[in-house]
Order: structure tokens, then sequence, then C-alpha cells
């Protein structure tokens, strides 16, 4: 199977195309770059980035994972530029951007 290559920026250019228009103008790069990583954070502790079988199947807690950002941005002190509907965003993207790669 060819490797399926993930790339930070063209994910970041996807995810900023299905921005609802109301929304493009005050989301930033930065903060969708953030996300990403803090999304990557929550998969790396969940042990999903772990070498291992590459085609198992892996059970993604949806609820978990918006918690664990919500709370990482809280933390971060972020909370005010990057409200949970943001949050969502950045989460419907990224997986949509996964799923054309054929990551997901």
């Amino acid at each position: 199977m060819d490797d399926i290559e993930y790339n930070e920026n063209e994910a970041i250019d996807f995810i900023m195309k299905r921005m609802p228009k109301e929304k493009k103008a005050s989301v930033k790069r930065e903060d969708v770059d953030y996300l990403l990583d803090v999304i990557y954070d929550f998969y790396e502790e969940q042990g999903f980035l772990s070498e291992g079988d590459e085609n198992a199947e892996v059970e993604i807690n949806e609820q978990d994972m918006v918690n664990y950002l919500t709370d990482r941005v809280a933390a971060d002190g972020r909370s005010e530029e990057i409200p949970e509907s943001l949050i969502d965003e950045v989460l419907d993207g990224e997986y949509e951007y996964c799923k054309s790669k054929g990551i997901y």
C-alpha cells in the first residue's frame, strides 16, 4: 500500500475553504493550525498514532475529543479567539480532509 501523506498546510487550506462565509473573515490560519496541533495531541495521547497495525479500526469518541479540545483551548487561554463553533468547524474539516486523502 502506498504511504498516504498528510500535509498540514494543505489541510489548513482545505479547512479554510470549507468555512462558512460569515466565519471566514474572522478565522485566522494560526488558529486552525493551533487546533490541528491539539487534535493530533489528542490522537497521540489516545495511542492512535502509535506504530502497529495500520489497518486496525480506531474508534474515536467525538465528545471526548471535543471536550479535550475545549479544555486545552481554555487552559491555553485562547477561549476568546477560539469559540466552540470554530472547534467544531475544524474537527469537521480535518475529518473531511483526511477522508479526501484516503486516511479515513
